[in-house]
């Protein structure tokens, strides 16, 4: 087996990921062959399978890559996309990299907006960032009109990158707070994936505390500011009946619920992810 046989470099790729201290370094090294080779990660795994080499400077862009890797820069930053539902979405310094688990977040509001008797239901992404949930909600429920804002100047080229040319989606650059005023009382679903961490919780991740822009991570002293300003916004931006679905950390569920409690929302429940951890909360405008 010659020293650039595509299953000695990704190993080396791996074991060297691995002590970085990256979490799934067989993965993170197989993608990032696949990213220098142009092949998807069962074109890799099938290759190592079979034997196969790769040329030198090949070998030399994915040992620069694992270099970065290994410094802890998210996979998604090095190559440029990030999965989410069906979608590929271009992603970079700048913009918050979409979890899985907002994957299963905003099927609530794609719920939503399914179930609507309205024959164009309302959609709206408060603080879009790459624009994973609005382009979601908008490409898997066609008949629907989506709108997403996003004030950050580094993330909204992003969502807007993402976003071009999808004919029932609308991209503003506005603070959230007061977005979309003409769509008052007519929304029947808002969706938000907010900053939430408190401001004194630094993230554990390299990842998340080196690279994703705190403009998206931090909210205040309980993490809740921005919360607060949702609740209030969406009571006016719904209809009645409408939903409202909030992502948070696994934590804050009940104070949430409290919040929205307290402005009028009824019917809030707090649900769990695939890894049981509270993830979302959701309440019905009156």
């Amino acid at each position: 087996m010659s020293d650039n046989s595509l299953s000695a470099l990704v190993r080396a790729a791996a074991q060297r990921l691995a002590e970085a201290g990256v979490a799934d370094p067989v993965v993170d090294a197989e993608l990032l062959a696949g990213h220098v080779l142009g092949a998807r990660r069962g074109e890799v795994q099938a290759a190592i399978v079979r034997g196969d080499a790769i040329a030198p400077e090949t070998a030399d862009a994915l040992a620069a890559l694992v270099v970065r890797r290994s410094a802890r820069e998210p996979l998604q930053h090095i190559t440029g996309t990030a999965p989410f539902r069906h979608l590929e979405l271009a992603v970079g310094p700048g913009v918050f990299v979409p979890r899985p688990e907002t994957e299963t977040v905003v099927q609530f509001a794609i719920d939503a907006l399914l179930n609507s008797p309205e024959p164009e239901p309302i959609g709206i992404d408060l603080g879009t960032g790459s624009g994973a949930i609005a382009l979601a909600m908008a490409t898997e429920v066609p008949h629907a009109r989506v709108y997403a804002t996003e004030l950050s100047a580094d993330a909204f080229p992003w969502a807007q990158r993402n976003t071009a040319g999808v004919a029932n989606l609308t991209l503003v650059n506005e603070d959230l707070a007061h977005a979309f005023e003409e769509l008052e009382g007519t929304a029947s679903v808002v969706i938000s994936n907010p900053p939430y961490v408190p401001d004194a919780a630094i993230p554990r991740d390299p990842e998340v505390r080196l690279f994703d822009p705190a403009m998206a991570l931090y909210g205040g002293e309980d993490g809740l500011d921005i919360v607060r300003v949702l609740s209030v916004r969406a009571l006016e931006l719904l209809r009645p009946g409408g939903l409202l679905v909030i992502e948070h950390g696994e934590l804050q569920g009940e104070e949430i619920r409290s919040i929205l409690a307290e402005d009028g929302w009824r019917a809030t429940a707090t649900h769990r992810d695939l890894t049981l951890r509270d993830r979302a909360t959701t309440a019905v405008r009156p």
